[in-house]
């Protein structure tokens, strides 16, 4: 897989709170690992947008990471809330995360974080426009 990563990104990422920091470090990791090992992700580009740290891939939808405004607490994982992404996990997974309506999977930073089903998930939105035709998108 072809990653294009912004030095900006690791900068962004390296003035948040070091606990914080710690967490979006590895969701960042688990989205690199997730894109690497998914089938039909040929490039991931990371970004800056609204100034947070964002991934997408060629037939994905946006992935953006960043600490709860409202919480310091807290970090979340972001996803396009036009796209049926976050009620889909909802659905597979609501006894499993935490969420914030149609756009976010929410932690706590004592969460331990399920990361099979998190990299799941991350792999729908790698791969949105490929599945946003099939029941539950194809989960």
């Amino acid at each position: 897989m072809d990653f294009i990563n912004n030095p900006k990104t690791l900068e962004v990422l390296n003035a948040y709170p070091k606990v914080i920091q710690e967490k979006l470090k590895f969701l960042r990791q688990l989205i690199l690992e997730t894109a690497s090992e998914t089938e039909g992700v040929s490039k991931l580009e990371e970004t800056l947008k609204w100034g947070e740290p964002s991934y997408v891939a060629k037939h994905g939808s946006t992935i953006r990471i960043n600490q709860k405004k409202s919480a310091s607490n807290q970090y979340a994982m972001y996803f396009t809330c036009s796209t049926d992404l976050v009620p889909t996990f909802k659905v597979i997974y609501r006894d499993t995360f935490s969420f914030e309506g149609k756009r976010a999977l929410v932690f706590n930073v004592s969460d331990e974080v399920p990361v099979t089903a998190l990299k799941h998930c991350i792999t729908m939105a790698l791969t949105y426009h490929k599945i946003k035709h099939l029941p539950l998108l194809g989960a």
